[in-house]
């Protein structure tokens, strides 16, 4: 892929932390913390997280710099396996993880956007055939979708530019939301939580739950990987990629941890629990500011869901222009316009959200692949092992840190966090590996008209 225009370091990193941060840090821990049933247990779930992700980040930091190409993880794992491989994770992309993350995130502006415009709601329905309906708060979702795609269609340059602007607000907005819950919190009585370790923590039960509330905040994690998706686009990728991925991952889980130790300092363990709608983050403003607080939230929710929309939007199309290329998905994605921008695989991505969008399902999607998202993020990193032994010579600008160890490391500790989803949420993890399965029959069916 093949354009005059580049990603600076700093583009890439912006593209890393608003891919990263959407809504989700602001809702799951409420979630999390009724599953765990301890402040500690809470932070240690999101060091947990925020440890593999590093880990992963920094494995995947090697590959990145040895194949700097569009479609990024795609061809990590086309060239550490086969092309059947490479495959399975792009059919899971474009049928649910990056599409239905951008539906979920999509309805989650148009959701937000309700404080402000009444008429925006789920109740509001303005099309209806028997069952199926068509609500305000879709229309709305599926019009920001749409205006991204459209916005994307000019070179990755103006893509990232939009993109700067919404992270930096994102992040300026996020650190006053935390010297606002501070501030409160030196200057009232703070809640005093109980920091000890839980009794039940000795049984393995207890453990194969705390990876089932796993699954919330490796979901509010993941996105960091897409920058490789635009390897090509990217100015000394080199050194860039491997950079990126470390100091956008450390900044955006560096955030994550201080937000919910923010939360604790400000709310007792039992309204974080039992926070309205899971709505932490407005619960914590509202305490901080009033009722203002909830109009304060809802502002950043509709700001940091703006720009990680237009993340996933601009890197998951190229996956899918890098597919077609390997006459694997349709010819036409792997085109670009007059602005070397991958449209028609753009507008692919924006139809098939837009049908997700409309038909309800992304919810249930997303929980189905959680499960499959961590398989691919093991065999990706256990490449680098595969790699290092079928193309020994092959030059490699940046090696993993601590190679063996610590790609190893991540491989045992995501596998363990894999089986006990297997486990407890067999009812999620089954049909998630359907879904990945699925993709065999359709690689055959592709390969023969090919």
């Amino acid at each position: 892929m093949q354009t005059s225009k580049k990603l600076s370091l700093l583009d890439c990193t912006m593209l890393i932390i608003g891919s990263m941060i959407g809504s989700g840090i602001f809702i799951v821990p409420a979630a999390m913390s009724r599953d765990l049933g301890s402040p500690f247990m809470l932070l240690l779930a999101w060091f947990v997280t925020a440890l593999l992700t590093l880990f992963a980040a920094l494995s995947y930091g090697e590959l990145a710099a040895m194949m700097p190409k569009a479609g990024g993880q795609y061809v990590y794992l086309r060239e550490a396996y086969n092309p059947l491989f490479g495959f399975l994770y792009g059919w899971t992309l474009f049928t649910v993880i990056q599409t239905g993350t951008i539906a979920a995130v999509a309805v989650a502006f148009a959701k937000f956007s309700g404080v402000f415009f009444s008429f925006i709601s789920p109740e509001n329905v303005v099309f209806q055939i028997g069952s199926f309906t068509v609500q305000t708060q879709q229309i709305l979702a599926i019009a920001i979708v749409w205006l991204l795609t459209f916005s994307n269609f000019r070179n990755v340059k103006s893509g990232a530019f939009l993109q700067n602007i919404f992270t930096f607000t994102k992040i300026g907005a996020i650190v006053f939301m935390i010297g606002a819950g501070l501030y409160f919190a030196l200057t009232h009585d703070t809640i005093a939580q109980d920091y000890s370790i839980p009794s039940q923590t000795s049984s393995y039960s207890y453990w194969g739950i705390f990876c089932v509330a796993l699954v919330g905040s490796i979901f509010s994690s993941d996105a960091w990987n897409n920058v490789t998706f635009t390897g090509s686009e990217i100015e000394k990728p080199e050194r860039n990629l491997p950079l990126s991925l470390v100091m956008g991952t450390t900044i955006v889980l560096g955030i994550y941890m201080f937000i919910n130790w923010v939360y604790l300092q400000v709310l007792s363990f039992d309204a974080i629990q039992h926070a309205e709608n899971d709505r932490v983050g407005t619960v914590m403003l509202q305490t901080v500011f009033g009722d203002v607080g909830m109009y304060l939230m809802a502002a950043l929710i509709m700001i940091s869901t703006f720009g990680c929309i237009n993340g996933l939007t601009l890197s998951g199309s190229r996956v899918y222009y890098a597919m077609a290329k390997d006459k694997l998905f349709f010819a036409k994605a792997g085109t670009l316009n007059q602005n070397d921008s991958p449209q028609f695989a753009l507008i692919i991505q924006a139809i098939w959200t837009s049908i997700l969008t409309l038909s309800g399902s992304y919810g249930d999607l997303l929980d189905y692949v959680v499960f499959a998202v961590l398989i691919f993020y093991v065999l990706t990193v256990a490449g680098i092992f595969v790699l290092r032994h079928k193309q020994p010579n092959a030059p490699r600008p940046y090696k993993v840190f601590a190679y063996p160890y610590l790609p190893a490391i991540y491989i045992l500790l995501a596998s363990f966090i894999c089986i006990n989803l297997l486990l407890y949420k067999p009812d999620y993890t089954y049909p998630g590996l359907g879904i990945v399965l699925l993709g065999i029959p359709v690689y055959y069916l592709i390969k023969k008209k090919f």
